[in-house]
């Protein structure tokens, strides 16, 4: 088995994955989600995983997350263990889930009020530097004359803006991404991947996405890893070089295409290899 523990990684080390598997049951009943995976993620950098349904990329999500613990192995993000101090974390996801009594602006304002040490000053800064946080952010996706609007008025694209702004108001060094775009329409997730790519390349956090769009994956990533189906692992690991910003266009061309479609074949082979196993 591949270990791309050491792969691509010049940078300092934002996530690191050594030997980590998990298991859901015991004994006979016991089912492997993720067999044991090596994975560094450089600081600043933007990977996705993709992969069949099933294949354990939102299990190394909540293993970056913090949200699971591998059943052996270990999980360091910023130089520390998952569990072992409270890390500074930013999470979206394919549904908004903004707060509907609250408005756009105050949904946004939400992590500074519950992350430390932003809610220390909460009360005293709420209608000063954090409204000037949050506007900032609103008008770097277009949303800024819909601050004091509510959910319910909002477009399901406009508000997935507003769920990246609420994911990095309070300057995570790490971005988690579930499928956020999954939900929209075509022309609209494209429009989405414009801002997300602007918003990283302006903020430059370390970003792990999930996805089952091999284009998002490719328009996005600085690099991509595809996973087997279950029980999940790495079974490449490819550098994105194309140039920034990338746009819409870009996609159709031979290059884009060609990468495309070596990550299908990659994705179909190990379906293949683990149908003709059962």
């Amino acid at each position: 088995m591949i270990d791309y523990s050491e792969t691509r990684v010049r940078h300092p080390v934002a996530v690191e994955l050594s030997q980590a598997a998990v298991s859901f049951g015991r004994g006979e009943r016991a089912v492997a989600a993720l067999q044991e995976t090596s994975l560094k993620i450089a600081e600043g950098e933007f990977l996705a995983l993709v992969g069949p349904s099933g294949c354990g990329k939102s299990t190394i999500l909540k293993l970056a997350s913090g949200l699971l613990q591998p059943s052996s192995g270990a999980v360091i993000v910023g130089g520390k263990e998952v569990g072992a101090k409270a890390l500074r974390i930013g999470m979206a996801f394919q549904n908004p889930t903004l707060l509907p009594w609250l408005t756009i602006e105050r949904n946004v304002m939400l992590p500074l009020k519950i992350v430390r040490p932003f809610r220390s000053q909460y009360r005293s800064k709420k209608n000063t530097e954090y409204r000037d946080r949050v506007h900032a952010l609103l008008a770097d996706v277009g949303l800024l004359r819909f601050a004091n609007h509510y959910p319910w008025q909002l477009s399901g694209g406009m508000l997935q803006r507003a769920n990246l702004c609420r994911a990095l108001v309070h300057e995570p060094s790490l971005l988690l991404l579930d499928e956020p775009f999954g939900a929209l329409d075509q022309f609209t997730r494209e429009e989405l991947w414009a801002t997300m790519q602007s918003l990283w390349m302006k903020r430059k956090p370390t970003v792990l996405l999930v996805t089952h769009d091999l284009k998002e994956a490719g328009f996005l990533a600085s690099r991509i890893c595809v996973m087997s189906a279950r029980p999940g692992r790495i079974i490449d690991d490819s550098t994105v070089d194309f140039a920034r910003p990338r746009t819409v266009p870009m996609t159709f061309e031979p290059e884009f295409t060609a990468l495309n479609q070596r990550l299908r074949e990659l994705i179909i082979d190990a379906r293949t290899d683990v149908a003709e196993e059962a």
